[in-house]
């Protein structure tokens, strides 16, 4: 970043300089050198604008441009024709159109940009693949964990890109007053050093913001389209509207809810009754994963484990809900069955005492 800062320095002095001694336009050294500076400014601004677009974007920008400024000569050439008279008029609309023609070049071309498949030309096809590998992790997913256990499996592979203002986010919740934020934050600066450690992962800290952005959210999604990457998060809204904008996201929850066991209707399970539902005579329990259980008739068995038969299961985007209903008989089958277990004595301390 220093070293970014030291070039773009001396570009301006170099500008600065140049427009100092040749004085363009006749206009004093002071004033020159001040409109050099200026100049160099500007170039430099629009040189970072270019860096935040994507290259598909950029070459249709490009060729729509070529487009436009060809068909505003093309029109050119007509107007010399129907009118020979090299007037002032002429080479004012000669020259709007150029603009003209070539600003909507440019807006078309850019808005096109997604149907252009750059893979098919042998220059950009490797950077869209080295693209491809890149994932950018947000601030929920870092504090969740979950993704270091799944990165030492070796399920990830390319490079983690970890945005500055999603480290920022970070510290401000591991500074904050609420322990309960403060401990969340610790740990998520925890399972980067963890992730950091990872060999077979590159992790990248990138300092690309977007400061006319407020939302974290919508910079990660602009970040993942400026990359060409992929998303991992496990926030739910997150995930919603990057989909709506285009950008690929990995959702942790969805791999997780992919990886349960499969229980079907009619099994038995055995669960811990924590609470009342909302429904009438509704106990609720919670797996170890977190996954809710809403049981009919075991709501006078709260602070309970029972064991259930299984009724329906409802999976969605948002995780899964599996509907049992509690059996008086079955549970005082299953109660006997135990007690039997432990009050009848092993065969051999039998054999031992007959003997």
């Amino acid at each position: 970043m220093l070293d970014l800062i030291f070039i773009r320095a001396i570009f301006v002095l170099i500008v600065a300089g140049c427009a100092y001694y040749f004085r363009p336009l006749g206009a004093p050294a002071a004033v020159a050198a001040g409109g050099g500076i200026l100049v160099a400014l500007a170039i430099i601004f629009v040189e970072i604008r270019l860096k935040r677009i994507s290259l598909p974007r950029l070459v249709g920008a490009a060729l729509g441009a070529a487009v436009g400024v060809g068909g505003a000569f093309l029109l050119s050439v007509v107007l010399n024709h129907v009118n020979p008279n090299n007037s002032t008029t002429l080479h004012f609309f000669q020259l709007g159109l150029v603009i003209w023609l070539g600003y909507i070049g440019i807006l078309v071309g850019a808005q096109k940009s997604d149907s252009l498949n750059l893979s098919a030309i042998g220059l950009f096809g490797g950077d869209q693949v080295a693209t491809r590998t890149h994932k950018i992790l947000d601030t929920s997913v870092i504090i969740d964990g979950r993704i270091a256990d799944i990165a030492e499996t070796g399920f990830l592979d390319g490079s983690l890109i970890i945005p500055q203002f999603v480290l920022r986010e970070l510290q401000m919740v591991a500074d904050s007053a609420d322990s309960l934020k403060r401990n969340r934050g610790r740990r998520g600066l925890d399972i980067l050093q963890r992730v950091q450690k990872i060999a077979h992962l590159e992790v990248r800290i990138v300092e690309e913001d977007f400061p006319q952005i407020k939302e974290v959210d919508l910079k990660l999604i602009e970040l993942a389209k400026l990359y060409g990457c992929k998303i991992i998060t496990n926030d739910f809204n997150l995930n919603k509207v990057a989909q709506l904008r285009g950008v690929e996201v990995l959702n942790i929850n969805e791999l997780a809810n992919a990886l349960k066991p499969i229980v079907l209707p009619g099994e038995t399970m055995r669960v811990f009754i924590l609470k009342e539902g909302k429904e009438y005579n509704q106990g609720v329990a919670y797996l170890d994963d977190g996954t809710m259980v809403v049981v009919d008739n075991a709501r006078r068995m709260i602070s309970k484990t029972i064991d259930i038969s299984v009724t329906s299961v409802l999976q969605t985007t948002a995780g899964k809900m599996i509907f049992g209903k509690f059996d008086d008989r079955m549970h005082a089958v299953v109660g006997e069955k135990a007690a039997e277990k432990v009050d009848r004595p092993p065969r051999r301390e039998q054999a031992v005492g007959e003997g």
